[in-house]
């Protein structure tokens, strides 16, 4: 099992700034305090090539963004003070996704310790997101002739409006999201196949419809390669979730997209996602057991 880790660069926020970005290192550390990945299964991601931004991004955003002029408004639509630290970190979450698409065509899985950037779109970012990790794997898959059709499964809290709004009219990714549905953003845009959650939907409810949906979305996409969107801000303890899952549910929604990936003999990316508890150890627990259902999944159980 090959995993892309982000966390040798560094990115100072500012005090109380809400975004946990110290979850990444812990994250790292945990699973291999747990035994859950050994040393030689995570690699540090390299910065996404500029042309692999640029296949999916808007020119004037991007060289915006990276050489610090981008409008203050636009800056705080993404919620990240800049920096050159942030920019680094930026391009190896992107870099990260497309190293993990690689070693999923060779593997059958990866994983990336960061990623799940759905809030960016093509021309501005959003809620945390800069770069748009996912589309980039996706563009990059398909204009190397490594994919021909792409399957974006979002089960983070929140909808994958960024993504949505990407593969709009692009056929060749088809886009299924669950999340939230009184929850950011607050306009929606339309996936190829969206599934809204009432407040407070738990274990059962959200297990029942995700049979369901994900099975009309492999019959309606077709796909050759799967990228997953696990984000476990759906947990109950998350503090901007709304929804109600358990650990326990959780693990179980990770076990059912991997097998249903592993059945069809697809390859499957699993990026990270949202994950907000305070204090960070439910999320960290939660995101630790994206790893043991992939164990169980796609290789022996550590």
């Amino acid at each position: 099992m090959r995993v892309f880790y982000t966390d040798h660069f560094t990115v100072p926020l500012p005090p109380g700034h809400r975004f946990p970005m110290h979850k990444y290192a812990a994250l790292r550390g945990r699973l291999l305090a747990d035994g859950v990945l050994e040393p030689g299964e995570l690699f540090p991601a390299r910065p996404a090539p500029l042309e692999a931004v640029l296949a999916v991004h808007d020119p004037d955003y991007v060289r915006g963004y990276l050489d610090g002029t981008l409008d203050p408004k636009a800056l705080a639509r993404i919620g990240f003070p800049w920096s050159p630290a942030m920019v680094a970190r930026t391009l190896a979450s992107a870099g990260g996704t497309l190293l993990a698409a690689q070693a999923a065509l060779e593997d059958g899985f990866a994983g990336v310790l960061a990623g799940g950037t759905h809030h960016a779109y093509r021309s501005e970012g959003s809620g945390f997101c800069v770069f748009n990790d996912i589309a980039i794997a996706a563009v990059d898959l398909i204009a190397r002739g490594a994919a021909t059709r792409v399957l974006v499964v979002d089960l983070d809290v929140h909808q994958g409006d960024g993504t949505a709004s990407i593969f709009e009219r692009d056929s060749r990714v088809f886009t299924f999201s669950m999340h939230g549905e009184r929850n950011f953003p607050a306009r929606k845009q339309v996936s190829d196949l969206d599934v809204p959650l009432r407040d407070q939907c738990g274990d059962d409810e959200f297990l029942a419809l995700l049979d369901e949906h994900m099975a009309a979305a492999y019959e309606r996409a077709q796909p050759d390669f799967v990228i997953y969107q696990g984000g476990v801000d759906p947990l109950a303890q998350d503090r901007l979730g709304r929804l109600a899952l358990t650990h326990a549910g959780l693990l179980e929604r990770d076990r059912r997209v991997f097998r249903e990936a592993r059945e069809r003999k697809l390859p499957l990316v699993a990026t990270l996602g949202g994950g907000y508890s305070d204090p960070i150890d439910p999320t960290l627990e939660a995101h630790v057991n994206t790893y043991r259902a992939a164990r169980e999944v796609f290789g022996a159980a550590r």
